[in-house]
């Protein structure tokens, strides 16, 4: 069946009009709405629209939201990562590895035997949270325990008593948000720079 010249022109028409639309659509949405939103979080939330960037002496030490890699014993350590090669903040994820997984079984047993090995002092049981990733797998927080796990090496390294520095991780403890949200937390960047005395 023939497409008559009137049709052929209501199609033309339609074209036209999805492809004005789509243009329209890209425009507001894809460049316009971002540039807004953007220079609008930057002058009501500056911080948190750069990063929540950390700085020392105008240098950039890290960031109130993304963890990093402490490997020093004088320092916390945070949650293991499984972000890109680790703690990688354009690749966030976790391993999705499932309770029975023998690979996870395997990593958590490996993390388990580095954690006492790195910690032969520590005689509380090892939280869950310095042997497994978090879901996003750029975790800036550990939980009071693990936390407190870590007191005996830290206050080693650094030549302090054991109470000073769980006087200090007891400072840095965060509650439930709003009293029921949440679980208490250590932001491991803040409690490494307060031992710094930095902040």
């Amino acid at each position: 069946m023939a497409t008559t010249p009137a049709a052929k022109d209501g199609i033309l028409q339609h074209m036209v009009t999805a492809g004005l639309f789509t243009l329209v659509t890209v425009i507001l949405l894809g460049i316009v709405y971002p540039i807004v939103m953007t220079g609008i979080a930057r002058v009501v939330f500056p911080s948190q629209a750069n990063g929540s960037l950390v700085t020392v002496g105008g240098k950039v030490v890290g960031s109130e939201i993304i963890g990093q890699l402490w490997t020093k014993p004088k320092y916390f350590a945070g949650r293991p990562s499984a972000a890109g090669k680790g703690y990688d903040p354009t690749a966030t994820g976790g391993t999705n590895l499932g309770p029975t997984s023998k690979k996870l079984i395997d990593a958590t047993r490996a993390a388990i035997a580095a954690l006492k090995q790195q910690n032969p002092d520590a005689t509380l049981p090892i939280p869950m949270d310095l042997v497994t990733s978090s879901g996003s797998g750029i975790d800036p927080d550990i939980s009071p325990e693990a936390a407190a796990y870590q007191v005996p090496r830290v206050a080693k390294a650094r030549g302090l008593s054991p109470a000073t520095v769980q006087a200090l991780v007891d400072r840095f403890t965060a509650g439930r948000a709003l009293g029921f949200l949440g679980e208490p937390h250590v932001n491991v960047l803040d409690l490494n720079l307060a031992l710094d005395g930095i902040k």
